[in-house]
């Protein structure tokens, strides 16, 4: 093929494949927590770590990254103790990084807002081998997080109280969450940008959801939509040159909305079906949940 004959191409599908990966790992988890914006918040306050990466002449990922870990771990810290002034607080967070970002990036030598563009809604011919470097190692720390640990986090995302009974803790995984969170935001953000990499996060997982309720199959179905949504968006940009981040994201809502269409028919034949078999009290059914909403995995195996 083609495509495969330029080395940032190259480097741009590996980046993708890896994002594809991620982003939904992490999702799931967030929409179990109802927090399907965290992503979008950490993207904000990343945009300073990029800033500073630019001003101190260092690399733009590894900083976002820092900045981010300690933006996301000051999120989970005022949803624990900010009470009624909570939501002020994120949003002087969330503004405060996108306005950082753009101060500290005009501040470098020669730095200008064009510098934040790729950054922002992602750009193929940017992603260099110390951008896949960093973001292969990244990814491994979120893929090893979100399998090893799936079991711990899917039962503090489902229900914190009767996990903090149960002995788990789950202020370490919540940090962990939104550390993970964080993590993922940075690898995807040279693909997708940081403004849209929250859709990634969410729309993979909100599309499998409408085929299954079962926890693995939906972890399953999300990341095999990232994949190929973010592949499919990669290869969509690179022949008819336009943005990657914008064209990931609209295939995975186109995604999204092919899976509701589908959905719905299919949910009416199990309903039929239910109806003719008899009522079984020792048998215990998951209720039909709406396509249009994005609930949680209530009775979900792991």
């Amino acid at each position: 093929m083609e495509i495969l004959n330029y080395a940032f191409m190259q480097r741009a599908l590996l980046a993708a494949v890896l994002v594809g990966i991620t982003a939904p790992a992490v999702g799931i988890y967030l929409v179990q927590r109802r927090q399907a914006l965290m992503g979008d918040g950490i993207g904000h306050v990343a945009m300073t770590g990029v800033g500073l990466g630019f001003l101190l002449s260092t690399s733009p990922v590894w900083m976002a990254t820092a900045v981010a870990i300690v933006g996301a771990v000051i999120m989970e810290l005022i949803r624990w103790y900010g009470k009624t002034r909570g939501d002020i607080a994120l949003a002087m967070l969330f503004y405060g990084g996108m306005a950082g970002g753009v101060m500290f990036i005009n501040l470098a030598p020669g730095g200008s807002n064009a510098n934040l563009q790729s950054y922002l809604f992602g750009s193929l011919s940017t992603v260099s081998e110390e951008d896949v470097t960093a973001i292969c190692l990244l990814a491994a720390f979120v893929v090893l997080v979100t399998v090893g640990l799936r079991r711990q986090l899917f039962a503090v995302s489902q229900d914190e109280e009767f996990a903090r009974v149960t002995g788990l803790p789950v202020r370490a995984l919540n940090l962990l969450t939104a550390v993970t969170a964080a993590v993922t935001v940075t690898v995807a953000m040279r693909v997708v940008g940081l403004l849209l990499v929250s859709a990634l996060m969410v729309v993979p997982v909100a599309a499998a959801q409408q085929l299954t309720r079962s926890f693995k199959a939906t972890f399953v179905i999300a990341v095999a939509i990232g994949i190929a949504t973010t592949l499919g968006g990669t290869v969509t940009s690179y022949y008819q040159d336009v943005p990657p981040g914008a064209t990931i994201v609209l295939l995975t809502i186109a995604v999204f909305i092919a899976l509701t269409l589908l959905a719905a028919p299919l949910a009416r034949r199990r309903a039929r079906a239910a109806a003719l078999v008899p009522d079984d009290p020792a048998e215990c059914t998951i209720p039909a949940q709406s396509a249009a909403q994005v609930p949680a995995q209530s009775s979900a195996r792991v």
